[in-house]
């Protein structure tokens, strides 16, 4: 134990002694307030931190290397890679004497190599040149891999850094064994080539052993979940389109319930799930990732950052439907139900031309709205999780009975390249609430003002018709005989709409994630705090590289 370390702890006993002698003096216990135990706990904490820190700032390795063409002194702590170069007492004369020190933190190092020179051909032995580090550098809101060389031609001092460098990466929370679900189907069918080339290096390079499962129908995921030992790996990887994505978090929700015989009440699921984006929007991966790119998906996975993430439980008279982040309901529902019908388009033609139609045949439904505004409480998110929604229901529940356009509920900001800030900028990854918004019935003129203003960076909300709220829970309830249909007048007039007549007990469509869901009845959702763990981090704003030009 080094100076400092002793002088802390001999404090911390000194203080206990302290306490210890005053009580004795007292001949009994006296019961302490709940304001001075706080401040005990906090000193104690603080003592804790800086005894923490101390010991984390010590130097575990000191030498030099050669970083590029000059020598430096390196230094290795626990938590940082620190380098200065060695200036000459007698430069040379014209050089320039710049120090340029610089820092590498171990938390953004993922693999470590010891570099050797070999002939061709030759697989294994050679004379070692020094260590190379493989870390992640930060460009805007990209991670890219990086290399940092540290060459001595030394063996035993090589080995020694190599030693403990590997040493102190292992004391990081980061994947061993992973489970991975690769979707052949998504989007341009480029998912297995994506992992191939950008994913599976990575995970070589940092000694993350794989399962590999390539799904071959739609509830494949779910079928290999259900009956796969979870215990054995140390998260789950998917391959694909926000589809596959609302399929493992719903698979994996599914299971934590099964494992914990709770068929009621959703349980959390400790395993984090990885999103590798190969769809063509990747609002999930964009929310957690802020850009849609497999390295950075990939990095953010060797590296362990992992993110709480609020999910949505959507069920229809008393039974589960699914578990997501989203839900549309109106234009966005019927919009998606017109894609489906031309899988054979391309993504972006079928996008484009179900927008188009729909918006063309714009019609509102009647519908009654309810909604629990969410608490603000200070207590813990566990608590909020342990709520029954459904206690008290004319005391909280505000309910609007009207024309609505598009309803959306969103536990995620679901941010993408169409809609940087996202569909719901003023919700957050793990809050414990959603946004519902609630689009009332206006000219096709306005809506389409409305629609547009999602790929700018504000103002979309700012339209009288349109209102939102901050919810724990939302009902819609359409009226009977009110709803889908495509049997639609083709006679349009920009003024306010008219709802659409259908025969009764029809589905209405729903767009949950990015799949069609068709539901004849009332829909209750339900928003559950930090129900999963996915790798990525918070982040406030996507990366545009697209511009809508459908509207």
């Amino acid at each position: 134990m080094s100076e400092p370390e002793e002088e802390l702890s001999q404090q911390k006993d000194s203080t206990k002694k302290k306490k210890k002698k005053t009580d004795k003096r007292s001949g009994k216990k006296k019961k302490k307030k709940p304001r001075e135990r706080r401040e005990e706990e906090e000193e104690e904490q603080q003592l804790e931190e800086e005894e923490e820190k101390e010991h984390s700032e010590c130097v575990v390795l000191r030498g030099i290397f050669r970083l590029g063409k000059k020598s430096h002194d390196v230094l290795l702590t626990r938590t940082r890679l620190s380098w200065t170069p060695i200036t000459p007492e007698t430069p040379t004369a014209g050089e320039p004497c710049v120090t340029q020190p610089g820092v590498l933190l171990l938390q953004d190092v993922y693999a470590v190599k010891v570099k050797r020179r070999r002939a061709a051909g030759q697989e294994s032995g050679g004379a070692v040149l020094g260590v190379a580090l493989f870390c992640c550098k930060r460009t805007g809101r990209k991670l890219e891999v990086d290399t940092l060389h540290l060459n001595n031609a030394s063996a035993e001092h090589t080995q020694t850094w190599y030693n403990t460098l590997r040493e102190l990466l292992t004391g990081f929370n980061r994947p061993r064994y992973l489970k991975v679900f690769i979707n052949p189907s998504s989007h341009k069918k480029e998912s297995v080539h994506i992992y191939r080339e950008h994913v599976a290096p990575l995970f070589k390079m940092a000694d993350v052993r794989t399962d590999i499962t390539v799904t071959e129908r739609k509830g494949h995921a779910l079928s290999v979940m259900k009956e796969c030992k979870l215990d054995e790996y140390d998260g789950v990887v998917c391959v694909g389109g926000d589809g596959s994505v609302a399929e493992l978090c719903h698979s994996l929700v599914l299971r934590a319930q099964l494992d914990a015989d709770s068929p009621e009440k959703p349980v959390k699921q400790v395993l984090p799930l990885g999103i590798i984006p190969a769809g063509s929007t990747d609002v999930v991966s964009c929310s957690v990732h802020g850009v849609r790119d497999p390295v950075t998906a990939a990095l953010h996975i060797v590296l362990g950052h992992q993110q709480q993430v609020d999910m949505c439980s959507f069920s229809s008279l008393g039974q589960l439907v699914c578990f997501g982040f989203s839900a549309m309901f109106g234009f966005g529902g019927r919009s998606l139900a017109r894609a489906e019908k031309k899988r054979w388009m391309p993504s972006s033609r079928r996008r484009e031309y179900a927008l188009l139609k729909t918006l063309a045949r714009l019609k509102p439904e009647d519908c009654q709205l309810s909604f629990l505004p969410a608490k603000k409480s200070s207590g813990s998110l566990s608590e909020h999780r342990d709520q029954d929604l459904d206690q008290d229901p004319e005391e909280t529940w505000m309910t609007n009975q009207g024309l609505y356009l598009n309803i959306s509920i969103m536990s995620i900001p679901c941010l993408s390249p169409h809609a940087p800030r996202g569909l719901a900028p003023n919700t957050s990854l793990a809050n414990g609430s959603a946004t519902l918004t609630a689009v009332g019935n206006t000219s096709r003129s306005e809506f389409v003002k409305h629609l547009k203003r999602y790929n700018s960076s504000s103002g979309q909300f700012s339209f009288s018709f349109v209102e939102t709220h901050d919810v724990s829970a939302v009902r819609v309830r359409p009226r009977s005989l009110v709803g889908w249909s495509e049997e639609e007048s083709e006679e349009e007039s920009d003024s306010k709409t008219t709802p659409i007549i259908q025969s009764e007990g029809a589905a209405f469509p729903w767009n949950i994630d990015g799949e069609l869901v068709e539901i004849a009845n009332e829909v209750l959702i339900r928003v559950h705090p930090q129900l999963i763990t996915l790798y990525g981090d918070e982040v406030d704003e996507a990366e545009t590289t697209v511009t809508c030009s459908c509207i």
